[in-house]
């Protein structure tokens, strides 16, 4: 599908693959974009409390990128929701483009972090929630996107052994697992977060009405952890 820039038009799921396929030139990390495109989307247009007169409302929803190394789907989506205008999606990671490699929030609207390594998002969600909870903002929900790789690392893990015991009920975290991690643990990814108080489940991360099921499933006073699985990023 060919897709040119219109503002005035309402863009769906299926026009995301045209609206990726702007976005050219080199570093794109593809797998990396197309293993989130359905969680992303799904989010986006079911799920999250956030919109473009919203993004600056301290009511809002939060969602966080995370895996930041591979944003075309991101951007996509965000065009979609009119967040970004979809005429900027062929500069994407040119010189003079807000849409850099990995998202910026100073340049990218509706951006709430700026994603760089790996490892980060998660401990930056469960300060996030804290905060939110400190202000006596209890409605906000905070999403998180990771990958299966960024559970390697150590910060995640302290991350995962806080959240649980604190509480913190409107912290979400989806973990894309497109096997790609260097460290396998027994039982799998949902069985490290339960260990830590965590309300898990695992689905098919291509699946809509699975991941909104997931999604919205209720975890009173307890994180919640969805996994979801899409195919193996070198098959």
């Amino acid at each position: 599908m060919t897709i040119t820039a219109d503002e005035s038009r309402t863009y769906g799921y299926n026009d995301l693959p045209g609206l990726m396929s702007l976005m050219t030139g080199d570093e794109k990390h593809g797998p990396a974009a197309t293993s989130t495109l359905d969680v992303l989307w799904v989010l986006y247009d079911r799920v999250l409390r956030v919109t473009p007169e919203r993004r600056d409302d301290p009511a809002r929803d939060r969602f966080l990128l995370s895996k930041g190394h591979g944003p075309m789907a991101y951007y996509a989506v965000l065009a979609a929701k009119g967040f970004v205008p979809v005429d900027w999606l062929p500069g994407f990671g040119s010189y003079d483009s807000p849409l850099g490699h990995h998202p910026d929030r100073v340049l990218v609207p509706g951006a709430e972090i700026g994603s760089g390594s790996l490892g980060h998002g998660l401990p930056i969600a469960v300060g996030s929630a804290l905060g939110l909870r400190a202000q006596g903002l209890h409605d906000p929900a905070v999403w998180v996107l990771i990958g299966d790789a960024e559970l390697d690392e150590g910060s995640n893990h302290e991350a995962i052994a806080f959240a649980g015991p604190a509480g913190l009920e409107r912290l979400h975290t989806v973990v894309v697992d497109n096997s790609s991690a260097s460290h396998a643990r027994p039982g799998g990814i949902a069985a490290r977060f339960e260990a830590a108080g965590w309300s898990a489940v695992t689905v098919d991360g291509r699946d809509h009405e699975a991941l909104h099921a997931a999604f919205t499933a209720p975890h009173p006073g307890r994180p919640h952890v969805l996994v979801a699985r899409v195919e193996p990023k070198n098959a």
